[in-house]
C-alpha cells in the first residue's frame, strides 16, 4: 500500500492484483476504473473491479464491449463499492511461506488443507489471502494435536468446502430467479439491478452468517447426539445391562416417477420448487424414524436408518406424503445389511441393492429385502412375497417383498 488507510497507487493496486501497472491504466481509460484526485487514486475495493474485469476478459467477452457498454451506461462497476463487496477478502501482507514457518505446519500440509478448502495456492511467495489467514489457527490445531493428519483434514476441509459452495450456489440461482430475472424482465436495467441488489444483501448478508451457523451448530447437534447414543447402547451391552439381537442398519433410496419428463415441461424454476418441496418432506420424515438424508441424486434421495422397521416406516410415510405435497408418485428400495461408512458416504453391497430394488418399484410402492423384512416388523405393516427377482450387478437372484399398510 502506497497511502494511509487503504488508498492505493497504480503500481500498488497492480502488485495487490498481481498484473503489470500498465493495466491499471489500460482499465482507466475503458471506465472500468474511475481515479480519485491525489497521489494514491485508487482504493482497496477497485482491486475487486479489477478482479471482476479480468475474470471477464479472460472468459472471452471483449473489453472493447465492456467499455462501450460503460460508455453507453448500461454498464458500471461501481456496484462493487457497495458494502457486500467489502467482504470479499484482499491479501494479507504474510506470504504462505511466513505462515508456515510462524505456525509449524508444514507447506505441503498447508498447502493440501488450504486447497482442499477451496483455496487456490499460487506460490509459496505469494502474500495469504485474509480469508486463508482465518483458516490457519484451525489447520494449526488440527496437526499440532495429531487428532488430524493430511488425509483427514483434506477430507474436512473439502466437506467445508462443498457444503457451502452447494450453499452459495443455490442463494445465487435463487437471486437469479427471485429477483435479477423479473428486475431485467421489467426493463429496470443491468446497471440498476445490481445497484438495487448491493442494497439488499447489505441487509441479507450479516443474517444469512447467523442463520449459516445455527444450522450448522443444529447439524453438529444430530450427528453427535447419534454418535453418543451408539457409545451408550455399546457399553450397556458390554455390561450385560440389556441384550439384544445383532442389529443391521439399512439402507433407503426414494425416487420420483416422471421428475425429469416433468421438469423438461416446466423448466428449471419448477424443478427448484419440486426439490425444495422434496427435502422438507424427507428431511421431516427420515428424522422421525431415526433416518439420515445422505445423497440427493436429482431426481431422488439416498437415506441411511440405524434400524430396518424405521426404513420402512419412513418410506411408506413417504410414498402416502409425496402426492400429497403436489410432487409426482414415488417409489422406494430398502435393503438391510452392512454399510461402509467413508467420509460421509455411504457404501457396500447393501447400498447397491437398495439402488437396484428401487428401481424395480412401480410408482407407490416400497421395495424391500427380505432382510428388512425378517426384522422386528413396525405396526400395522405387512409383507407381500414378490419371489426372487434378478437385479442388474447381482449373480444371485435375490427376494424381495412389498411393504404394505395393514
Amino acid at each position: 500500500m502506497e497511502a494511509e488507510g487503504d488508498a492505493l497507487t497504480a503500481a500498488g493496486l497492480a502488485r495487490l492484483a498481481g498484473v503489470p501497472e500498465a493495466e491499471i491504466g489500460r482499465m482507466v481509460e475503458v471506465g472500468v476504473l474511475v481515479p480519485r484526485d491525489g497521489p494514491a487514486p485508487f482504493l482497496l475495493r477497485d482491486l475487486h473491479k479489477l478482479r471482476l474485469a479480468v475474470a471477464c476478459e479472460r472468459a472471452g467477452l471483449p473489453m472493447d464491449g465492456i467499455a462501450a457498454a460503460i460508455r453507453a451506461g448500461r454498464l458500471s462497476f461501481a456496484f462493487m463499492e457497495a458494502s457486500p463487496y467489502a467482504r470479499w477478502a484482499v491479501p494479507s501482507d504474510r506470504t504462505y511461506r511466513q505462515v508456515s514457518a510462524e505456525t509449524g505446519v508444514h507447506l505441503d500440509d498447508l498447502r493440501a488443507a488450504l486447497e482442499a478448502m477451496g483455496f487456490t495456492w499460487p506460490s509459496p511467495d505469494e502474500p495469504m489471502r485474509e480469508d486463508e489467514l482465518t483458516a490457519v489457527p484451525l489447520v494449526r490445531l488440527a496437526f499440532s494435536s495429531g487428532i488430524f493428519d493430511r488425509a483427514w483434514m483434506t477430507r474436512v476441509g473439502r466437506a467445508y468446502a462443498e457444503g457451502l459452495r452447494l450453499a452459495a450456489q443455490v442463494e445465487n440461482e435463487s437471486y437469479r430467479a427471485r429477483f435479477e430475472g423479473p428486475a431485467l424482465r421489467s426493463g429496470l436495467g443491468q446497471r440498476r439491478a445490481m445497484e438495487l441488489a448491493s442494497e439488499l444483501a447489505a441487509e441479507f448478508l450479516p443474517l444469512v452468517d447467523q442463520a449459516l451457523m445455527g444450522i450448522y451448530r443444529r447439524q453438529q447437534e444430530l450427528i453427535w447426539v447419534e454418535h453418543q447414543v451408539l457409545n451408550v447402547e455399546a457399553a450397556l451391552e458390554e455390561a450385560g445391562a440389556i441384550a439384544r439381537p445383532e442389529r443391521l442398519p439399512a439402507m433407503c433410496f426414494l425416487d420420483l416417477a416422471g421428475y425429469t419428463r416433468l421438469t423438461e415441461e416446466r423448466g428449471d424454476q419448477a424443478a427448484a420448487e419440486l426439490a425444495g418441496t422434496l427435502a422438507v418432506l424427507v428431511e421431516r420424515s427420515s428424522r422421525a424414524h431415526g433416518g439420515t438424508p445422505v445423497k440427493w441424486l436429482g431426481d431422488g434421495v439416498m437415506l441411511y436408518f440405524r434400524e430396518p422397521s424405521g426404513a420402512v416406516e419412513a418410506a411408506l410415510a413417504m410414498v402416502g406424503q409425496v402426492p400429497e405435497a403436489g410432487l409426482p408418485p414415488a417409489h422406494v428400495g430398502v435393503a438391510a445389511g452392512p454399510v461402509v461408512v467413508q467420509g460421509g458416504d455411504y457404501f457396500g453391497r447393501t447400498v447397491n441393492l437398495a439402488s437396484r430394488v428401487a428401481a424395480r418399484a412401480q410408482a407407490g410402492q416400497v421395495l424391500v429385502t427380505a432382510p428388512v423384512a425378517q426384522a422386528p416388523s413396525p405396526g400395522g405393516v405387512t409383507y407381500a412375497d414378490l419371489g426372487e427377482l434378478r437385479l442388474k450387478g447381482f449373480t444371485a437372484p435375490v427376494r424381495v417383498l412389498e411393504a404394505r399398510r395393514a
